[in-house]
């Protein structure tokens, strides 16, 4: 008996978003924490101005705002193609834009090859706190970039 040959990972609904969620999750409640502490200390503190507690209270608002970002990236698949939030910046890109998903052992998050030479990283997939899930993702990615793409492999087939 030979085993069963490995099957292709199962393409997601679309549209499916892509995001580490465990870290915005630390990331939104570290962010919120620090606020409420700092703004309960310029609160508390008697000998300050109002100056002074407000900015407190702005620094503290600065944390949560650079944690917020820190937070955002994503990546979202739809039947036309694949956004790609990062910390500052979104692009979408076409199906046929992307060539490949990389996620090699030791990358701090998956990378998108595209079709006009350059790499792009794609934040909402990082093996960080959850590796399996990470792993999954890109797979899952993957297999929708093989399927509707019309990279360097599928332009072979079709054509």
């Amino acid at each position: 008996m030979s085993s069963p040959a490995p099957r292709a990972p199962e393409l997601p609904a679309l549209p499916a978003t892509f995001r580490p969620t465990l870290t915005r999750v630390v990331l939104l409640a570290v962010g919120a924490a620090m606020f409420v502490v700092i703004t309960a200390v310029a609160l508390t503190l008697e000998k300050l101005g109002p100056g002074e507690r407000t900015s407190f209270v702005f620094v503290a608002l600065l944390f949560f705002g650079v944690l917020a970002l820190l937070s955002r990236p994503r990546v979202t698949a739809d039947a036309t193609g694949v956004t790609v939030v990062n910390i500052t910046r979104t692009r979408r890109l076409a199906w046929a834009e992307i060539v490949r998903v990389n996620l090699r052992a030791g990358d701090p998050w998956v990378f998108l090859d595209l079709s006009d030479g350059t790499s792009m990283p794609a934040l909402g997939i990082q093996p960080g706190i959850a590796k399996e899930r990470a792993v999954t993702d890109a797979r899952a990615l993957r297999a929708l970039v093989e399927f509707h793409g019309s990279g360097v492999n599928n332009a072979t087939e079709n054509g």
